[in-house]
């Protein structure tokens, strides 16, 4: 298998990169990681006329702890991210992603922008309630803006990063103090995508969210507060909010149970995680 032809960038600087993208449109795609798009350019499954390698630019890398989260840069790989742990659910998180060759490649930040409504990290920020800084070339300079969970995923492997604009990094919000936090997922074998999978934070005042994966077009991001500390009130809830489809792989009912199940078992072990806390 080999990729359709294309243009292709290396610029050395962020300036030149966002040059780049602003030149390019929408024919244009980002090269960071690579781990999902060069599979697709291999299928025919994408087609860009031009792939800019974000590879070479200085200052996209790194994991930053700062007031009230922590801030991942573009080039920084879920193999960092993850002996970081820098985040306690997003450790979590990249435990179940793939394998461990593909974590030394894979980006946190290209995960997210690929939008891939059975991937791990898309939940941990939803639920977190985090955010994606992107920057586009405009009058001369970087513009940068901040695009919250909630609105950053539009459809199944459809961001809200618009043409011309690059994401440089993701920022997720700190537990609150005493807080606990799980995910719990089945998959088919070890490394493959989840059948069904649920992130949950639950703070030491019965503050519970929980986000699922692989049950709808995004991260379904359901508010179980109310319902604590009754989860297997709460994961029939949560279930409720879901809309699965059939697949080679599991029908739409299967996954709504399963979804269920899981739901109620990572909520219970953030609460046991958040009781431990505040003991």
């Amino acid at each position: 298998m080999k990729p359709p032809p294309f243009t292709y960038h290396a610029p050395r600087d962020l300036g030149a990169a966002l040059r780049a993208l602003t030149e390019v449109g929408a024919g244009g795609k980002v090269l960071a990681g690579g781990q999902s798009l060069i599979p697709m350019l291999n299928m025919r499954l994408v087609a860009p006329a031009h792939l800019v390698d974000i590879n070479r630019v200085a200052g996209l890398g790194g994991i930053g702890r700062e007031p009230g989260g922590v801030r991942v840069g573009a080039l920084a790989r879920h193999a960092e991210a993850e002996r970081s742990g820098a985040h306690p659910l997003l450790t979590r998180a990249l435990k179940l992603v793939a394998h461990p060759v593909i974590r030394n490649r894979g980006t946190v930040v290209g995960s997210l922008v690929h939008a891939d409504p059975a991937a791990e990290l898309p939940a941990v920020l939803a639920v977190l309630g985090g955010s994606v800084r992107v920057a586009r070339w405009q009058d001369g300079a970087a513009v940068e803006r901040d695009i919250p969970a909630a609105a950053f995923f539009t459809g199944p492997m459809e961001s809200a990063v618009l043409p011309g604009e690059l994401a440089v990094s993701a920022w997720f919000p700190s537990l609150a103090p005493g807080a606990g936090c799980a995910f719990a997922e089945v998959s088919r074998r070890h490394g493959d995508y989840a059948l069904a999978g649920v992130c949950a934070v639950v703070g030491p005042a019965g503050a519970a969210r929980v986000a699922c994966v692989g049950v709808g077009p995004v991260p379904v991001v359901v508010d179980v507060s109310a319902l604590a500390p009754d989860w297997a009130a709460a994961a029939r809830a949560v279930r409720e909010e879901t809309e699965p489809d059939d697949d080679i792989h599991a029908t739409a009912a299967y996954r709504r149970h399963l979804v269920g199940v899981l739901a109620e078992r990572a909520l219970r072990e953030a609460a046991q995680e958040a009781e431990n806390r505040g003991a």
